[in-house]
Parts: C-alpha cells; structure tokens; sequence
C-alpha cells in the first residue's frame, strides 16, 4: 500500500495546542480506526470530502465498497464495476485500507470484525431495498458519527450533465433548460428529496487548502509535470496518473488543469462535464497528485517548465490535439529530450463514461427516481413523528 505522505498527524482531527496531548502514554498510543463505506460509483469530490472529513475523526480509515450485484438490489445497475470502483477509492490519499465486498447494512458486528471505533456517514440517508436506514444498528448503538455532505455534487447532477448536452454546467446552474432537466431526472412522483438533487457549487479557498498537500518539492524529487483536462476524474486518469508517479523512485507529480473554455475548444461537444473548481478538488484527491496548476496554458512552454523545474514532461495514449495556432503543445519539452508518452494500459476516457450513461440512461432514471421516492416516503415519517412530538408536548404543556 502506498503511504500518503502528503499529510501529518496534525490532520487526525487535534488542534495544535489541544489537550490531547495531555492524555497517558498507553492513550496516545492508541489508534482510532474509523469505518466508511459506500457504492462510490462514478466517485466526485463529494465522496473524496467525505473521506477527508472521516480521516479526520481518527487515525486510521477502512472504507468498504458493496459489490455490483448488492448495488443493483438495494438501488440499481452502478456505473462502474466493482473492479474500477475498488481501485478509485484506493487511489484517495485520506484512505488507508479498503475492504472489498463489505456488506451493504452496517453492524455492529462488521465494525467489531475490523476492529473499528465507530463508523462515518454524510448527513444524509442511506436506505435499503425495502427502505430501511442501512446505518440503524450503529446508530443505535452509539458507533456512528456524521459529517457534512459537500453541497453542489451528486451522481444524480452529473448523469444530468451527460445527459443535457449543453455547456450550461460550466457557469449558471439557474439555467431553466438546465434546471428542467435535473428537476425530471432525480425527482420522484412525490417531489423532491433533501438528500437528493442539484444544489450549487461554490468554491472557496478553504476547501483548496483542506484539499491540498502544501508540501513543496524536496531536493531530490524528481518533478513531473502531465496536463489535461481531467474530467470526470474516473479509473483511466488514476491509472495514467499511478504509471506518471512511478517513473521516478522519488517524484512530485504536478497536474496542470485547462480551463473550461480551452478543454472545450478542443474536446467540443458540452465538455468539461466538470468545471474547473470541481476538477480542482477531483485531482487533489488523488494520492498520486503533490500539486494542481489551475488554468495552465495550453502549450507546455519554457516559462512553465522553468518556473517548476519541470524534469520530465508525460503524456497518455490519447490524442494530442494541436494548440489555437496549429502548434505542437509538447513542442518545448520534446526539443528538451523530456518529453514521454506513457501506455498505462487502461484506454478508458470520459466520452467512454458518458456513453455508458447515454446508453442506460432509462435505467439511471429509473434508479434515481426509486432512490429519491423511498427517501421521500421517509422524511415524509419523520416530519409526522416530529409534528407529532410538538403535539405531545403542547398538550402536555397545556395539562400543567
């Protein structure tokens, strides 16, 4: 297993200064292991905030991924196999270990099995195929914790990405075509859900410093520098990324990210799916990453390769297409002896994803529209069991 390195103890969840540090010898020896677990199909910064968040609450994080065939009965048919969704969440630096095939209904019994304090889960629910709340028994047992879900991603908004075919994803989501769409899409015969659905993505400088490693190139490290739009953040960039981090015994790995406008004169169509902020994050995630360039130029030029002391310059199997004036973009690099392409083995592309969607899209409805009903039905519940407390207690106030 590959060490993060990027993040220090700090970042267990104590503050500088705190009296954890006060605690017995035999305390502070203690490792806190914490437990998450989830489908993480088509995984997005959400999934990777989620795991961050987690990591914090303790040491050491288990995170259990559900097989395809547990996922198509408790929601429907996932996105990605088993296979690329084990490999995308190990490839999340806040991740220590992952346990395949773990059980869709958290117990007791699979926290005491892999010897874990307790369990992490955003603040929103989590129902089976006959709509119970898979986290029930930890809950009442005292063994869960809950964390902010990120605002602004879902896989319900991205498959509606896909699916709308236009760029107004990249700057307005009070688009009405837009809107209209996400709205048909995710919401069932009831209406909406709270824990399902659009909401919009702000970014802020914070969330870039939670993200990133803030650690600076060590002498020694070797710095590679790859470029590209890096959207949809899936399985074939992890693997691209994993064969660029391994050609040096020590490398710093430095993705440049285009803007949207550029990534969609080259790529067309209603690309990126992601905008910039949201591929931002997507990459930091990883742990093959060490730094993001935001808005790199296009064209791999001195000035960048001097500014970075750039040693070698990689690029995938895929197409390079040429710049606004018909230029080589690796022109510099190449005339340098730095310049490699790499076959990490994996062809994998986002117009592969997005194709996948297309082609199941009645499916993705389908599912999306199950999930959000059955979420319905229970906040439905708990709005009459809470009206119905609020009752209890005026009469009972009324009876003093």
């Amino acid at each position: 297993m590959i060490k993060n390195g990027h993040h220090t103890s700090s970042e267990s969840g104590a503050e500088p200064g705190s009296t954890v540090g006060a605690c017995s010898p035999e305390k502070r020896k203690r490792v806190v292991r914490v437990w998450c677990d989830g489908c993480y199909d088509m995984v997005h910064y959400g999934h990777s905030n989620q795991l961050r968040q987690a990591k914090a609450m303790g040491d050491y994080l288990v995170v259990g991924v559900h097989t395809d065939e547990e996922i198509a009965k408790h929601k429907g048919p996932p996105v990605f196999t088993q296979a690329e969704r084990y490999k995308m969440v190990r490839a999340i630096k806040w991740v220590d270990e992952i346990v395949e095939g773990a059980p869709y209904v958290t117990t007791l019994e699979t926290l005491d099995k892999y010897n874990c304090d307790f369990c992490v889960h955003g603040d929103d629910i989590t129902l089976t195929v006959d709509g119970k709340d898979t986290y029930d028994e930890v809950k009442r047992m005292g063994r869960y914790r809950e964390c902010k879900r990120t605002q602004g991603v879902s896989t319900t908004d991205l498959v509606g990405r896909m699916l709308l075919m236009t760029k107004a994803h990249h700057s307005n989501i009070d688009n009405s075509d837009y809107q209209q769409h996400t709205d048909n899409f995710g919401k069932g015969p009831k209406g909406h859900s709270p824990w399902t659905g659009v909401s919009q993505f702000l970014q802020t400088s914070q969330k870039i410093i939670q993200f990133a490693s803030g650690k600076e190139p060590q002498p020694g490290d070797t710095i590679i520098y790859v470029a590209g739009a890096f959207d949809l953040f899936h399985i074939g960039h992890v693997d691209f990324l994993e064969t660029v981090y391994k050609q040096a015994e020590r490398p710093y790995v430095i993705v440049g990210l285009h803007f949207d406008q550029e990534v969609n004169r080259y790529k067309g169509k209603n690309y990126p799916i992601m905008n910039v902020h949201e591929r931002t994050l997507s990459v930091l995630a990883c742990r093959y990453v060490s730094e993001v360039v935001i808005g790199a130029p296009y064209a791999v030029g001195k000035d960048l390769l001097d500014h970075f002391k750039v040693d070698l310059v990689c690029h995938g199997k895929t197409e390079v297409f040429p710049d606004k004036d018909g230029a080589d973009p690796y022109a510099e690099p190449k005339r340098r002896g730095i310049f490699r392409t790499l076959d990490s083995g994996n062809g994998l592309t986002t117009d592969d994803i997005v194709q996948r969607i297309i082609e199941n899209r009645l499916q993705f409805e389908a599912r999306n529209q199950k999930k959000e009903a059955k979420e319905m039905a229970v906040f439905e519940a708990m709005k009459r069991r809470e009206e119905g407390g609020k009752s209890e207690d005026c009469a009972q106030a009324a009876a003093l």
